[in-house]
């Protein structure tokens, strides 16, 4: 926990953009995104403002665990280049602000999906937050080099949730959803950090680049990104997919896949050489890769409203 919190008190007067800041607002369109397609392309159609709603409310959820984190984490990232500017150390934002920015945020965003949908969508968002503030921040950030890899199950639980509002149930589509994400967070990450020189270490953070060294993450890079094709093929087989998600997956995965093996094959020399451009472009192509299959998802949840979509099966 953070020293922060002896001292309350913000040294510079906060600005809106200081609390907006809080809720991580890139990390909080990924979450708003993949939720808007769980609830898209269930069976069930859920009504309009209801579904607002709900994405308002899957929303603030997100911001809620980003206050919490950066609440969490304010020593961490006090010491780190990267991070440093955020509202809590560089003193715009007083600690106890944030925790109760986070807290407040938490209690209403879970209450009203539970009033305005149903109770499995409200407890999945609610295990959101616990398991990104506690499971990951408290707990596995600080003590294992896979902290990322089980860590990332905050950031796939978003199309369950979505899912779960329409339908009021879990499936293997949902599942499915989970899963693609889950599984392609550390090959993602991990091509952000290797060519990005991070000072996780002396933060005292045991990323898999400060503990295992580079060669034993390109490795991992390679091995988690082939278990990702086979979840990503995968989906495309059930109700939701069809012929327009499989030839995206097909084209994206191959892509991702080609890059993770020129990442394996490489060394530092290589990387020193030429800037890290293959980590560089591994990254972008990661950037895509979500949003491809999304988007897909998104596309034949609208060619099926026209008879045109998913599979003849």
């Amino acid at each position: 926990m953070t020293d922060f919190s002896a001292n309350n008190h913000a040294t510079t007067e906060a600005e809106m953009g200081d609390y907006f800041a809080l809720l991580k607002p890139r990390v909080m369109s990924l979450v708003v995104f993949t939720a808007l397609v769980g609830l898209l392309v269930a069976p069930v159609p859920v009504h309009p403002f209801l579904g607002f709603v709900a994405i308002l409310c899957i929303a603030v959820g997100a911001g809620a665990s980003g206050a919490l984190n950066m609440w969490w984490d304010a020593d961490i990232d006090a010491v780190m280049k990267r991070t440093a500017g955020r509202p809590i150390p560089s003193g715009r934002v007083a600690p106890g602000e944030a925790l109760g920015i986070g807290v407040a945020l938490s209690g209403f965003s879970i209450l009203l999906l539970g009033l305005a949908t149903n109770f499995l969508a409200a407890a999945l968002l609610a295990f959101t937050i616990f398991f990104y503030l506690v499971v990951y921040s408290m707990w596995l950030k600080r003590a294992t080099p896979q902290n990322i890899v089980i860590g990332g199950a905050a950031g796939a639980f978003p199309p369950m949730i979505g899912w779960a509002v329409a339908t009021g149930g879990v499936s293997i589509e949902s599942l499915l959803m989970f899963a693609l994400i889950f599984m392609w967070t550390p090959p993602h990450f991990w091509a952000l950090a290797l060519f990005v020189k991070s000072d996780y270490g002396r933060a005292g953070v045991p990323m898999l680049t400060e503990t295992h060294g580079r060669d034993a993450t390109r490795r991992h890079v390679l091995v988690y990104t082939l278990l990702l094709v086979p979840v990503a093929l995968g989906l495309g087989l059930t109700s939701i997919g069809g012929p327009v998600y499989m030839a995206v997956a097909v084209v994206m995965n191959a892509w991702f896949l080609k890059g993770a093996v020129d990442i394996w094959r490489r060394d530092d020399a290589a990387c020193e050489a030429d800037r890290h451009r293959v980590e560089i472009n591994v990254f972008k192509v990661s950037l895509y890769y979500l949003f491809a299959h999304f988007g897909a998802l998104l596309a034949e949840a609208a060619l099926r409203l026209y008879g045109l979509g998913g599979w003849s099966w």
